[in-house]
C-alpha cells in the first residue's frame, strides 16, 4: 500500500507542475497583447493595420515623431534615384535591436506606389533604375516600431510621400534643380526632376 500512496504522491507533483508552467505559458502569452503584437508602454495598439497587417501604435501629437523625404536623381545619371530622410524626434535602431517599441526609435520602410522596397536603418539610400520605370510614381516613407508595428497619430501613420517622373531625358541627365538637402518642400509637392515630402504639425505626412 505504501508505494501505491508513493505512485500517488508523485503523480499529484506532476500535476501541479504541469499546471504551474501552462499558468506561466498563459501568461506570457497575455503579455504578447492581441492578434500576436507585443504589449508596450509606449503608446495604444489600434486594429487599423497597413497592407501587411502591420498594427498602427497610437501616440500623442505632442511625443509623435515626424519624417520628410526627398527624391532627387543620381547626379551621375545612371538613372538610380538618390532617397534622403529628414527626421524629427526618431532614431533609426541599428542591426541587433531588440524587438519592441520604444518612444522615437525604430525603422523606416520605403515603398514605391504602395510596394514594400526597402527597411532603412540609415537616412539615406539609393533606388536601383529598375524599381522606378518611366512615368510618374509614389515614394513613400513610412516609421515603424521595432516590434514592426506603425507609429500613428489620429489613426493616420507617420509618413511622407514624394512625387516624381521619371522619363528617358532625366535618367542620364543631371537635374536642372534641386532643393537643399535638408530643405522639406509643401506637402504633395511633384517636380519633374525628383520630389519631396514633408511632415504637417501633427507628425503625419502627405
Amino acid at each position: 500500500m505504501s508505494w501505491t500512496r508513493t505512485l500517488l504522491a508523485a503523480l499529484a507533483v506532476c500535476v501541479l507542475l504541469l499546471t504551474g508552467t501552462a499558468g506561466c505559458g498563459a501568461g506570457d502569452a497575455r503579455e504578447q497583447g492581441e492578434n500576436g503584437v507585443s504589449s508596450s508602454p509606449v503608446g495604444e495598439v489600434l486594429d487599423e493595420t497597413d497592407d501587411a497587417g502591420r498594427h498602427y501604435r497610437e501616440v500623442d501629437e505632442g511625443d509623435a515623431p515626424e519624417v520628410g523625404i526627398e527624391v532627387q536623381p543620381d547626379p551621375v545619371g545612371h538613372g538610380s534615384w538618390d532617397v534622403r530622410l529628414t527626421l524629427r524626434g526618431f532614431r533609426l535602431s541599428p542591426v541587433g535591436t531588440q524587438a519592441r517599441a520604444v518612444a522615437g526609435r525604430g525603422l523606416a520602410y520605403l515603398f514605391v506606389d504602395g510596394r514594400l522596397v526597402t527597411r532603412l536603418r540609415a537616412p539615406e539610400c539609393r533606388l536601383a533604375p529598375g524599381l522606378v520605370p518611366r512615368g510618374t510614381h509614389q515614394v513613400t516613407v513610412r516609421l515603424y516600431a521595432d516590434d514592426g508595428t506603425v507609429w500613428a497619430v489620429d489613426g493616420d501613420p507617420v509618413e511622407s510621400t514624394a512625387a516624381l517622373t521619371a522619363s528617358e531625358a532625366e535618367t542620364t541627365a543631371t537635374p536642372t534643380s534641386s532643393a537643399s538637402p535638408t530643405a522639406l518642400s509643401a506637402p504633395g509637392a511633384r517636380s519633374r526632376t525628383g520630389g519631396q515630402g514633408s511632415p504637417d504639425r501633427a507628425g503625419k505626412a502627405s
